[in-house]
């Protein structure tokens, strides 16, 4: 095992937020989240303790998952929340699976969409109806490293840094302005499940501060 030098990842966080507290992000009215997810569900579960913490002014009324076998769904009826299963394969195109989000949302009268970790592409139809208002994390620091595999571009380019980035979505994947970014060194010894590993804790610290973010400036 190689030695680490003493990197805080807190020192790597996007310079022009790293003074943010989340004491500082508190939330004049409740937000409503609606959250998007395919797989674990880690990052829906460390925004429903933020919230739980008081760190976080929202409620989450409904998780959407399109993977029958999503663990999401699981941690979702866990922590009381309405699970909504939307099976992709059950719609002839992607803009037929949008509608029916679309619609799935607003029955839940949602503020803000949360794409943690949703793993299809989205169309015009989903951004149309939720314009700045729909939030993504990707585990690489944009706009390095788009699309899938990520963590492993990284360790391919042989870069030093890489990271994570809460960011507002747009039609181009894994586009859209920048809300937060948090780096990860790259050890020599890293696999891309190491490195994917530190990449999670340092999402988990940055997407409630960028969903509260986003509310505060009205994005």
């Amino acid at each position: 095992m190689s030695q680490v030098s003493p990197i805080d990842a807190a020192s790597l966080i996007s310079p022009h937020i790293s003074h943010i507290s989340s004491e500082k992000l508190q939330l004049a009215t409740p937000l409503k989240l609606g959250i998007m997810a395919s797989g674990n569900g880690s990052n829906f579960e460390v925004v429903t303790q933020a919230i739980e913490e008081g760190k976080l002014n929202a409620e989450i009324p409904v998780l959407i998952y399109n993977n029958p076998d999503a663990k999401a769904a699981t941690r979702a009826a866990n922590r009381g929340v309405k699970a909504v299963l939307l099976n992709h394969r059950d719609y002839k195109n992607r803009k037929d699976l949008d509608r029916q989000i679309v619609q799935t949302l607003r029955q839940y009268d949602v503020d803000l969409v949360i794409m943690a970790g949703w793993m299809r592409l989205v169309t015009q139809v989903l951004i149309d109806a939720f314009p700045h208002k729909i939030i993504n994390i990707h585990p690489s620091l944009l706009p390095s490293f788009k699309g899938v595999r990520a963590v492993e571009q990284a360790l391919e380019a042989g870069v030093k840094i890489t990271g994570c980035t809460v960011h507002l979505l747009c039609l181009e994947m894994d586009s859209g302005p920048i809300l937060m970014q948090a780096a990860v060194p790259v050890l020599p010894d890293d696999t891309a499940e190491t490195l994917h590993a530190r990449i999670q804790v340092q999402e988990h610290r940055i997407l409630p501060l960028g969903i509260a973010l986003a509310a505060q400036t009205n994005l």
